[in-house]
């Protein structure tokens, strides 16, 4: 079913309010609710933090909107603290993790499946393969440092296999540059695509640079420092998409839009009624937000909004992409990066190669972490019981002086 931000108004920016008890809301239930309730929970978190990102760095280049910017952030915020919120406090940092890839995955998949541009689905499929294979790294860990099944959180969504090996995702800057698309030619499905996807990654690249130093266990430290590392190559990546001669005003009508379509597939899909009940008010808001955007960008660019959004023809499907996932790990986990291109493995930048060697020299985190794992259904049960069976120990070399206990 398609829908308009231009047919509706929404809430008006001066009744947008809360207080403190009504931000902090009921949180999900961790085991209970649906995986796809806790994905949509972490996209949201990172849909309003890139909006804050994004607001606060054309602040500080745009005198005039300045102070709408202002009005609008502080509505951003207190909407960001409500959907965070709703994560359980039972989570352990290592569950909230594999979440984390979990939604990297998923969504990934679907917008690729739904991206009608070539190149631009062949960058997604190629950043997807590597999320892939975090998640079987971040479920060893689990496993072994929490004796855990991960599929307690992904609830058999997700595959947990071995993707492009992350030891193999380290590569010169160069490599991670990609081609932007068009604004004047690109649709506004792959606009708001781009956007989606570089906000959910540099939210888990802010997550995992907050989180890995909690650990004491020091190959979880190295792990989460590794992966951090690839997940801000993902977010240089997926940034590059965004054309950077759009203007400022035209970034933020996108910037609106894009948290329209966001919290829009959110109501359509969400079968939590209390959690869909905040993405209805927030869909309200960001309307209101839109129009105020739509109004700076007539103002200032003197255009019809109209002529860069029109109506979305239907949410994101957030449903298991399992097979679409099988399909691209069998035909290009051996794509490698030259420049803007994709490559076979045997193609692959030279400067890329001897980044990956430095980098690797006293050894690999994922690597270490992963060593004879195998993924097995209830893990916790069949491998390591009710009490503290025989410890399973991985170890870097000598001079990491790491070892993971379960």
């Amino acid at each position: 079913m398609a829908f308009s931000v231009f047919d509706s108004k929404g809430t008006p920016l001066d009744r947008q309010h809360t207080t403190w008890r009504d931000m902090v809301r009921k949180p999900i239930s961790k085991l209970d609710d649906d995986a796809f309730t806790r994905m949509r929970i972490i996209l949201m978190n990172g849909i309003e933090l890139e909006a804050l990102r994004f607001s606060h760095m054309a602040a500080r280049c745009n005198m005039a909107l300045r102070q709408p910017l202002a009005d609008v952030r502080r509505v951003e915020q207190h909407q960001a603290t409500m959907v965070n919120w709703l994560l359980s406090p039972d989570h352990s940092p290592l569950e909230t993790t594999i979440a984390y890839e979990q939604l990297a995955i998923e969504l990934t998949a679907s917008v690729a499946r739904a991206e009608p541009d070539d190149y631009l689905s062949q960058v997604y499929r190629f950043g997807l393969l590597e999320d892939f294979d975090h998640l079987y790294r971040y479920a060893a860990l689990l496993d072994r440092v929490e004796g855990k099944d991960a599929n307690n959180i992904l609830q058999s969504y997700t595959d947990i296999l071995p993707g492009r090996p992350t030891p193999e995702h380290h590569r010169a800057p160069r490599d991670d540059l990609r081609m932007p698309y068009d604004r004047s030619m690109a649709t506004m499905l792959s606009k708001l695509h781009a956007l989606t996807i570089t906000a959910a990654e540099a939210q888990t690249h802010n997550y995992y640079m907050n989180v890995g130093p909690a650990f004491a266990d020091p190959v979880a430290r190295q792990l989460y420092a590794e992966i951090a590392s690839v997940e801000e190559q993902h977010v240089t990546q997926y940034e590059s998409l965004l054309d950077p001669t759009e203007t400022w005003v035209e970034q933020w009508l996108l910037h609106e839009a894009n948290e329209c379509y966001t919290y829009y597939s959110c109501v359509e899909t969400e079968t939590n009624h209390h959690v869909k009940a905040v993405w209805e008010r927030c869909l309200d808001y960001e309307l209101g937000h839109f129009h105020m955007a739509a109004d700076a960008f007539r103002r200032y660019e003197r255009r019809d909004p109209a002529e860069i959004v029109g109506d979305f023809s239907g949410p994101i499907p957030f449903r298991s992409q399992r097979d679409y996932v099988r399909q691209v790990l069998a035909s290009e986990v051996d794509l490698r990066a030259l420049g803007t291109q994709f490559v076979p493995k045997a193609h692959e930048d030279q400067a890329s190669i001897d980044y990956r060697r430095r980098m690797n020299s006293d050894g690999s985190p994922s690597e270490a972490v992963a060593a004879g794992y195998v993924w097995t259904p209830g893990t916790e049960l069949v491998s390591h019981g009710a009490a503290t069976t025989t410890a399973v120990t991985t170890t870097l070399p000598a001079n990491q002086g790491g070892v993971v206990h379960p």
